[in-house]
């Protein structure tokens, strides 16, 4: 089919691209399975339409509270790395490192967190009787009452105060790990409350069938089988084969590698997210 929706539609499209039936394509069934498992893990980690922006919710449980908590060094949570040195008049002397082994466990599928939205109720913009709802409550009993102007400056004002005392609280994550740490106070968390994580998510194509029509996912693997093809048949250089046709590996491998070099300049051109400029 020229607009593949499943896997096996999909290699039978590059396959046909490259020759096939006509020509017999020298890859094996296993190495093509390798090849597209690459080009979709290509596809979700550097292309902008291989991922879905997500707010992913968590309830925060009562046993993530005490793996967190950490009463000192010895508290529950707490990891000891130690590291040793030979100092001259000393002897050996140990050096040790606490940090926090508590995270949470987030899907395979999640490749990148932005950030988690504030949680904190204690801030002066949190909780039912904060400012924010006494100034709706005292000031806009009435439409015509407040000018848009000053209701504007007070708003303004109260996040800057907000931003100073209630800081965004920090994460670490790595996609390789999926895990998310929390560098919070975890006694201070309530059991049963909610993290809301904006987050990237990888689209499945078994999910989303016309990741496997993407042009980009179509050229990249046709490519890629391509070099695989022509590495197959580098040993065989110089082969004749009946009716005096001689096998060209190498022509074939340095072909496949220059399209996917082509390709991924490509993206990073057009496909990818670009980075965000540094100020300062």
């Amino acid at each position: 089919m020229a607009k593949p929706n499943t896997r096996q539609e999909l290699i039978d499209y590059c396959l046909r691209k490259l020759g096939a039936p006509v020509l017999e394509i020298n890859v094996a069934d296993e190495q093509i399975d390798d090849l597209v498992d690459d080009a979709l893990q290509y596809f979700n980690e550097r292309h902008y339409d291989g991922v879905e922006r997500m707010y992913l919710k968590y309830k925060i449980t009562q046993d993530d509270i005490d793996r967190g908590k950490s009463g000192g060094t010895d508290g529950v949570g707490i990891v000891t790395t130690t590291g040793y040195s030979n100092i001259p008049g000393y002897g050996t002397t140990t050096f040790n490192f606490y940090e926090s082994s508590n995270y949470i466990q987030v899907p395979d599928s999640v490749i990148g967190i932005e950030k988690i939205f504030k949680f904190d109720t204690s801030s002066i913009s949190g909780g039912m009787f904060s400012i924010k709802y006494q100034l709706f409550l005292n000031d806009l009993y009435y439409f015509n009452s407040v000018e848009l102007l000053q209701y504007s400056m007070v708003k303004s004002y109260l996040e800057d105060i907000d931003f100073l005392l209630t800081t965004d609280k920090q994460i670490r994550f790595n996609k390789r790990q999926d895990r998310l740490y929390l560098d919070i106070d975890w006694s201070s968390q309530t059991a049963d409350t909610f993290l809301v994580i904006d987050c990237y998510r990888a689209l499945n194509p078994e999910d989303f069938s016309k990741v496997y029509n993407d042009s980009f996912v179509k050229k990249y693997l046709t490519a890629l089988i391509k070099k695989q093809w022509g590495q197959n048949l580098i040993k065989f250089q110089g082969v004749k084969l009946p009716g005096g046709t001689e096998l060209n590996g190498r022509q074939l491998y340095e072909d496949g590698e220059r399209e996917l070099e082509d390709i991924k300049q490509r993206m990073f051109s057009e496909y990818e997210m670009p980075p965000l400029d540094f100020i300062g």
